[in-house]
């Protein structure tokens, strides 16, 4: 019988609510499929920092790099606002993305029709979505020297640097274009090069990659421009790859279009281990209260099988399970709308368990 070994750091917030019930799922389709997945919990985030008082412990790295794929719920919350930018919770992100090298971010925005009523766009204008954000993850300004707060003369000053090098735009360039290669072979780059000199470079050098993906059609749009088109005509987009701060804002602005972020998955790829995780947060208003809405944790996962394990069919088995239930009309109070049935994080995790369990 095969085996895996995923690390799951269900982190702060919702985060351990959601993760548990991905985990019910994934153990659905481990019996489903002959296979049996070996759990590597490890703390991360606020977690960690009130356990070992750093918010990425070197035992968590361990476990993580001893694994073959990582689910990650997520960190971060008031209670740790307050401390010192260097050691707060999402630093561990950060530093975690940067172990892996995971440097491409996958982003999928596809509506369920089953939610079209959900979205706050016109249906006409949102059904049929399906765009995938590719968003490089490990340079640009969140990573750039120099950075930090300064003083300069008699105030301070806060420099963060936008910097690319030719092989960092490259290695997701590639990626983009093979990506649209498996969907409708459409690339949009998203950019500012008529003000960025670092996105001028970003446009030279995936025009020079595309000359090895002809058969995939490339265009190119500045980033304001893109972000009221996604809302203006959101259809015409196959797949997107854009900047690590580009990237971050188009997709949450991707993800209203399929009724909440709650749906939202996320995939990050290139090194030997891949990380996956909803794009949705911790929400501290809602921790606890078993009402958060594991479909995006549900569907990190099923991206997990496809680009970690090589199973693909395991992850079109859990997406044909998440319709069934919405079909039905069960939704988490994020995605209700009139005749739904709001059910609990729990339940629907339950849920999409059970639909797998019938096929």
């Amino acid at each position: 019988m095969r085996e895996i070994t995923v690390a799951v750091l269900p982190g702060d917030g919702i985060g351990p609510e959601i993760i548990e019930q991905a985990i019910k799922v994934m153990d659905a389709v481990a019996g489903k499929f002959g296979f049996k997945i070996d759990y590597k919990e490890a703390l991360i985030g606020g977690a960690a920092i009130d356990e070992t008082g750093v918010p990425f412990p070197e035992e968590t790295k361990d476990v993580v790099l001893s694994s073959e794929a990582v689910l990650l719920g997520a960190v971060g919350g008031p209670k740790w606002d307050d401390l010192e930018f260097s050691i707060r919770p999402e630093r561990a992100l950060l530093g975690l993305r940067k172990l892996l090298n995971t440097f491409a971010n996958l982003r999928p925005a596809k509506l369920y029709n089953e939610l079209i009523d959900a979205s706050s766009l016109k249906p006409e204008i949102v059904k049929g979505v399906d765009i995938m954000v590719v968003r490089e993850l490990n340079s640009g300004i969140y990573f750039g020297i120099p950075n930090g707060v300064f003083v300069d003369g008699d105030e301070r000053v806060g420099i963060n640097t936008l910097r690319y090098k030719e092989h960092e735009v490259e290695r997701i360039a590639k990626v983009a274009f093979d990506v649209a290669r498996k969907r409708n072979k459409k690339v949009t780059s998203v950019d500012k090069a008529n003000v960025l000199e670092a996105t001028v470079l970003w446009r030279e050098v995936v025009e020079r990659v595309h000359k090895d993906f002809e058969d995939v059609e490339l265009s190119h749009m500045y980033v304001d421009n893109a972000a009221m088109q996604i809302i203006r005509w959101p259809k015409q987009f196959d797949v997107v790859v854009t900047t690590n701060m580009f990237g971050d804002i188009l997709s949450d602005a991707c993800a209203m279009l399929t009724g909440s972020l709650g749906m939202l998955p996320s995939a990050s790829i290139g090194g030997d281990i891949g990380l996956y995780e909803p794009i949705h947060g911790s929400a501290p208003d809602i921790a606890g209260q078993n009402i958060a809405n594991p479909i995006a944790t549900i569907n990190s996962a099923a991206m997990m099988f496809t680009y970690s394990f090589n199973m693909p069919e395991v992850e079109e088995v859990i997406d044909k399970a998440v319709k069934a239930v919405l079909a039905k009309g069960y939704r988490t109070k994020d995605i209700c709308s009139d005749g739904c049935k709001v059910v609990s994080t729990e339940e629907m995790g339950s849920l999409v368990r059970e639909e797998i369990e019938k096929f």
